[in-house]
């Protein structure tokens, strides 16, 4: 019941999924060997780190199936930064 609703509000921020993570489960702590590492990718690339911390497994990491969902998140993240560049620049485009 609990990975349900975490999925929901993953969909509408990341950051807070990662953040209740944090707060209430040691995922976080499991998945990453650094907390510098964990927040710098709550800060840069929230998606990545999100399915990171979901796929990872202690004794062996990330294999099959999981690398094509981190890939997958890092694509998810690329495609947000890119998608707010062109909204920046529409926006700042003189009209005609």
């Amino acid at each position: 019941m609990c990975g349900c609703i975490l999925v929901l509000l993953a969909m509408v921020s990341p950051r807070l999924v990662l953040f209740l993570l944090w707060a209430f489960s040691d995922r976080m702590t499991i998945a990453f060997n650094s907390g510098w590492v964990g927040l710098l990718g709550f800060l840069f690339l929230p998606w990545t780190t999100l399915a990171w911390t979901a796929v990872y497994a202690p004794r062996s990491g990330v294999t099959g199936f999981g690398w094509f969902l981190v890939i997958l998140a890092f694509l998810v993240d690329l495609a947000s930064y890119g998608g707010g560049s062109r909204a920046r620049t529409r926006r700042n485009a003189p009209s005609t």
